[in-house]
């Protein structure tokens, strides 16, 4: 059992290892600028969407504030938008839509010649990096093509529990594996997705400041501000991500975000502090997959169910793809055992802890938020406000104040 000063060190550290993981500001912004171009671009006068108001938001991580940075730093950031349009033209078919899109786009002079384009299954992407050194440019933007009702944007404001009918923030979107893709021109019989119903309901999980509102209505907004601090549940997601990187890099059949970002928020229960909700979030993970009767499969399969759509299960690949399931149980295991490994060196001094964390999440990372941490608990000290625990020697903010010292060893008076 740890004690209250030996919780407060291990989740300080844990901050300091996802501060380590964030984007940087300078991505960020870039990146913000970048699709706010594409945006400007879509709804140019004299498009053919302009009409329909295009918008463009953050969907997915960026949207969630769970992003973190590939293992590798030459690696893309891959940003997940949706461009919404109010409507359409009514004999508009998915691949018109999307064909529009790309037109659209493909008018510019930028995208034409020095950001590649990229027409995928659902969503056209921007390569910003082929023709550029800057590391700012290391992302690319998925744009999702979609269609909004007319009530969508009034429930911004609302909390996740006023909202009736989460399915009235769904949108409708393009898929051109869909058997009516070229064909279907009633957009209410297109594919439907509800990446801003899902928000409202991560943040109203992760809220512990009954904020939930003011949280998801600054992080949709065309120009979301970067913020450096996070809520505990979006620290823990992010530390869960690294751990499952750096165990199948490369691996194409390793645990998928959206898996792991869904179970922990289910299993998260308000923790304030990051290794509480870590610790927690790991041994209740397993209780949010279900096992259920598959009528396509006529067999019973796991499900990790979408909470704001329960047709859809997140874990339908582990049918056609046993190893994701197997790699998933594979990596939960290993994150427990290397979290609890690390909780046990808290009597043996940071450098265990250090040692203990640096296979799992990486020793640069590691050592930068160590070094972070150290740097921290130094200005504590000349301001006065670090303590030390009676009964374990723990630096913290509760106990007998730690006495500044001078440059040359002796204690300030």
């Amino acid at each position: 059992m740890l004690t209250k000063e030996q919780k407060q060190q291990f989740s300080d550290i844990l901050e300091e290892l996802g501060k380590t993981l964030d984007i940087s500001e300078t991505q960020f912004d870039a990146a913000v600028q970048s699709y706010n171009a594409v945006a400007k671009q879509l709804s140019k006068e004299g498009s053919l969407l302009e009409r329909y108001k295009p918008e463009i938001r953050p969907q997915g991580s960026f949207l969630l504030g769970t992003m973190i940075k590939p293992i590798n730093e030459e690696d893309d950031v891959d940003i997940d938008l949706v461009c919404e349009l109010q409507g359409k033209n009514e004999s508009w078919t998915q691949k018109t839509l999307k064909d529009n899109v790309g037109l659209q786009l493909k008018e510019n002079e930028l995208y034409r010649s020095k950001v590649k384009l990229k027409n995928g299954r659902r969503c056209w992407t921007l390569y910003y990096r082929e023709t550029s050194d800057d590391p700012t440019q290391r992302y690319h933007l998925d744009v999702l093509p979609s269609i909004i009702d007319s009530n969508y944007i009034k429930m911004f404001s609302e909390s996740y529990a006023a909202i009736k009918n989460i399915q009235d923030l769904a949108i409708r979107i393009t898929d051109n594996e869909r058997k009516d893709y070229a064909i279907e021109t009633n957009h209410q019989n297109w594919l439907k997705s509800n990446p801003i119903g899902y928000g409202k309901w991560f943040f109203s999980r992760a809220d512990i400041n009954k904020d939930e509102v003011r949280l998801l209505s600054e992080a949709v907004q065309p120009v979301p501000k970067f913020r450096k601090e996070k809520l505990p549940l979006q620290r823990v997601v992010q530390i869960l991500k690294r751990h499952r990187d750096m165990m199948f890099n490369g691996d194409e059949d390793k645990p998928i975000s959206i898996i792991i970002t869904t179970l922990a928020a289910k299993a998260y229960n308000q923790e304030a502090n990051v290794i509480d909700a870590l610790v927690n979030v790991l041994h209740r993970m397993p209780e949010f997959i279900d096992d259920w009767y598959s009528i396509e499969h006529k067999k019973w399969i796991k499900k990790v169910a979408n909470p704001v759509n329960e047709d859809e299960n997140f874990a339908d690949k582990w049918v056609d793809y046993p190893q994701r399931q197997q790699n998933f149980y594979k990596w939960l295991e290993a994150a427990q055992r290397d979290i609890s490994g690390m909780l046990g060196q808290s009597g043996k001094g940071l450098q265990f802890i250090n040692e203990s964390m640096a296979k799992p999440f990486g020793k640069d990372a590691v050592t930068k938020a160590f070094s972070n941490y150290g740097e921290n608990v130094r200005k504590q000290r000349e301001g006065g406000s670090l303590k030390v625990a009676a009964k374990t020697g723990m630096i913290g903010t509760a106990g007998t104040t730690v006495k500044n010292h001078s440059f040359y060893g002796k204690e300030e008076q």
